[in-house]
């Protein structure tokens, strides 16, 4: 007897369908439309009041703008915590004086308190943890607030503490509610924007013989060094493609290349460095739910070899002005600056107050904060790093591994350049709130199960368990 041998084509195991409940689509259908139309007609009705009564405008604007959050808060309570996503990468500058803000920070802002209301709870416990290691931090720096009173040093207090602790509320909100295919879809657009731009600047720069950095000046300036780290950001994210978030294999793989050719083209060597050893981190760790080339590894080390190569050319070049040479100066400088107040420092952002006769950020993130915070704020700031990357490394590798190389290529993006900037702090640390909030997410949903017996829909986020048997 011929044994016969059939293949089976490779699938995924077919997720669970709830029953399905006679005219339940209907209603949701219903529901919904009824709230776009009620929340049209009042966002419309105010519209034609500031028309008609110029002097009304703004109020009318804001009232509408009102009107629109309430509703959508209404329909989905993290709603506004999801469309903040794209605005995170958005770095104008507004404001003045002490209070010099991003776009990005109010957008961070005005979301944080929707988030830390609405989202789902209670945290899980490596949120609590990422929460109480941002704690710590905070009060390591907050005797340089009292011992420095000025208000550029108070405003960044607080400033630092949304980029961390709302940032991780934030992304929280958006994974736990089960939208991180959503939320992270809503970023990584953005993204691919200002990589497509940045690669036609340097193929327009190249047809002139210009072979140098890109830098963005319309619709918004963006520094080469922004471009690179965001941008790197958004690569690592769309290489990592974490399994449930669901993208699509030539989306992903588009999103990653676009977005590493604009970090090569914007020559940012930090975001260069960074990139390839979140790379290597992902690709080394494994993933459970497919296999990974180790090609990737060939591009990975040359690139970091390239940067080392640029930087030597740079220190033997006796040019005193450029980069590396400048930054060597610059770390003289801020040891300099650190000797004056070791213990707590001269104050957060003290080279925009005038307490010294320097007037430039530290561009490495040790030397930015022990001048600024001093030994105690340095010890805080170790505490809130290699703590949140023990806590992420021990959850589950699905969710954790893309968190972990995330703030892990952060923090070798702060060795070569500023650290405390807005945006480049914000998006690490909101990506790792999404993908905790997704491990809960995943759980919540397998205990949900097996507390009721019910199965769940197919357009729910893949359980745990439904995962570990893949």
């Amino acid at each position: 007897m011929t044994d016969l041998h059939v293949r089976l084509p490779r699938r995924r195991p077919v997720l669970y369908r709830a029953p399905r409940v006679p005219g339940a689509v209907l209603g949701r259908t219903r529901t919904t439309a009824a709230w776009v139309a009620g929340g049209a007609v009042v966002v419309a009705l105010l519209g034609v009041v500031g028309f008609v009564l110029p002097e009304l405008q703004t109020a009318a604007v804001g009232a509408a703008l009102l009107v629109l959050v309430v509703g959508l808060t209404a329909y989905e309570p993290v709603a506004l915590p999801i469309l903040a996503m794209p605005a995170l990468v958005v770095v104008q500058r507004v404001g003045g004086g002490g209070v010099d803000l991003s776009l990005s920070d109010f957008a961070l802002f005005g979301a944080f308190w929707f988030a830390l209301f609405f989202s789902p709870r209670p945290f899980s416990r490596p949120m609590r943890a990422m929460i109480w290691l941002s704690v710590v931090y905070q009060v390591a720096t907050l005797f340089t607030v009292i011992v420095n009173p000025f208000t550029a040093n108070v405003v960044e207090w607080f400033h630092a503490w949304v980029s961390v602790a709302g940032a991780l509320v934030l992304g929280w909100a958006v994974g736990r509610s089960g939208r991180a295919r959503l939320g992270l879809t809503l970023f990584l657009a953005p993204c691919l924007a200002i990589a497509a731009q940045t690669c036609v600047v340097a193929l327009q720069q190249l047809a002139a013989g210009n072979t140098g950095p890109v830098y963005i000046d319309a619709p918004i300036a963006m520094h080469k060094n922004f471009i690179g780290c965001v941008l790197a950001f958004a690569a690592l994210t769309a290489y990592a493609r974490p399994w449930w978030v669901g993208w699509p294999r030539w989306f992903s793989l588009g999103a990653f290349w676009l977005c590493s050719l604009g970090v090569l083209a914007a020559q940012a060597r930090q975001a260069l460095i960074g990139l390839a050893i979140g790379i290597m981190l992902i690709t080394l760790r494994g993933d459970p739910d497919r296999k990974r080339s180790k090609l990737i590894l060939l591009a990975a080390i040359p690139a970091i070899y390239f940067v080392v190569l640029a930087v030597q050319e740079q220190l033997a070049s006796g040019n005193q002005f450029n980069s590396a040479n400048q930054r060597l100066t610059w770390y003289a400088d801020s040891i300099d600056v650190w000797q004056r107040s070791p213990w707590v420092g001269m104050g957060l952002r003290w080279w925009t107050a005038g307490v010294t006769e320097f007037v430039f950020q530290p561009p490495n993130v040790e030397l930015e904060v022990l001048s600024s915070a001093g030994i105690v704020g340095l010890a805080g700031f170790l505490v809130l790093f290699l703590g949140g990357m023990a806590v992420l490394w021990r959850i589950n590798p699905r969710f954790g591994t893309l968190a972990f190389s995330m703030l892990m290529m952060r923090f070798v993006q702060g060795q070569f350049d500023l650290f405390w900037v807005s945006v480049q702090v914000t998006v690490p640390f909101v990506i790792v709130g999404v993908c905790l909030g997704a491990e809960a997410y995943a759980e919540s949903r397998q205990a949900a199960r097996e507390e009721t017996g019910r199965e769940l829909p197919l357009d729910e986020l893949r359980s745990v368990r439904e995962m570990a048997e893949r």
